[in-house]
């Protein structure tokens, strides 16, 4: 499926989990259950009853002092929160002797850091260590959520994430007075460099015809990232006051994706604006994917694709990272940032 794999993914807010609850996700292919416990701590188990399929997202958290299992709808199985081991078969009767906890449920480890919630995704199935690595930090998205809008496209995640990062479809998917449009084309020249396990186009004044950043008032500056396996956040400034724009692209499984875009801010008149706001962001996704699903016309007939610098240059750096992750975990050793410091210049 060329997912990237042995890194953290993102599951969700906060606020999608309630205590005593499960949800279910879909991430890279694997079906997952979410729950929280009564202390407040996540966790993340296979979301398939090793006895008939069903999903125990649809069952129940039962909690016994110490002990948390999660009991499966279909037939009452429980299965330990913390180490996925099967604790009781209700259907055995008392003189049949069978050790519940060979069998054994995929665990996932989970993170909360401020709002967010993390899951690491294994390349190995059987994975049940504590990973090498963090989660990336936001420390903005701490806050309650301003905004939060969410979409599947259907595409493989590589063609949701390059369409996000695109420069140059703006004046011709995204027509509209408050944005920009063909008419407002003209030239731009900005820096990139490397940032953590991708790229950031680094702090700048924001084009003179992307009209949205006026409503913020003063003088913003912004600096936007990328980072695998597919989070792309805008860190928008004006003073002491901040926007932090966080969008993940989130496979589902190799023909769907999620994307999720959600603002964190300290902006009085954000906060203000949010319904007008709301709607412009859910015309944004909408008109992205429409064009995905047009896209798919053409891609089923698997073209070759042409890349152009410097508009296309962020899609390849995608590929190089991709191919650059999946090295260093296979040959045991640091990630080595294949994206150099350079100036891109296109049209938009």
């Amino acid at each position: 499926m060329n997912f990237v794999l042995d890194i953290w993914y993102f599951a969700g807010l906060s606020t999608d989990i309630k205590t005593g609850a499960l949800i279910r996700r879909e991430i890279a292919g694997e079906p997952i259950t979410l729950g929280r416990k009564q202390d407040g701590s996540v966790f993340a188990l296979r979301d398939i009853c090793p006895h008939r399929a069903a999903p125990l997202s649809e069952g129940q958290i039962i909690e016994d002092g110490a002990s948390a299992t999660v009991e499966c709808p279909y037939h009452g199985w429980k299965f330990g929160t913390s180490d996925g081991a099967c604790r009781e078969i209700p259907a055995l009767c008392a003189d049949q002797a069978f050790d519940t906890e060979k069998i054994k449920l995929r665990t996932f480890p989970t993170r909360e850091d401020g709002q967010l919630i993390w899951v690491f995704i294994s390349a190995d199935k059987r994975f049940a260590s504590t990973p090498d690595l963090d989660p990336p930090k936001f420390p903005f998205a701490t806050r309650t959520a301003t905004l939060d809008d969410s979409l599947v496209l259907n595409c493989h995640i590589d063609h949701a994430v390059i369409g996000l990062m695109d420069p140059a479809h703006g004046p011709y998917v995204h027509r509209q007075w408050w944005w920009r449009s063909e008419k407002s084309m003209h030239e731009k020249q900005k820096a990139f460099a490397p940032h953590a396990v991708g790229f950031a186009m680094t702090r700048h004044t924001p084009s003179s015809n992307s009209r949205a950043y006026k409503i913020l008032g003063g003088k913003p500056s912004t600096e936007i990232a990328f980072q695998l396996p597919g989070i792309r956040t805008e860190d928008i400034r004006v003073g002491n006051k901040t926007l932090l724009s966080f969008t993940a692209v989130t496979p589902i499984d190799e023909n769907r994706t999620e994307i999720r875009q959600i603002f964190f801010t300290d902006f009085g008149v954000f906060k203000i604006l949010s319904p007008l706001i709301r709607r412009f962001a859910r015309t944004f996704l909408r008109q992205d994917a429409r064009m995905v699903d047009l896209q798919q016309m053409g891609l089923s007939k698997d073209p070759t694709l042409l890349l152009i610098e410097d508009a296309d240059t962020q899609a390849k750096w995608y590929q190089a990272l991709k191919k650059e992750w999946a090295l260093s975990r296979k040959e045991k050793r640091a990630f080595k940032n294949p994206v150099k410091a350079r100036i891109l210049r296109w049209r938009s």
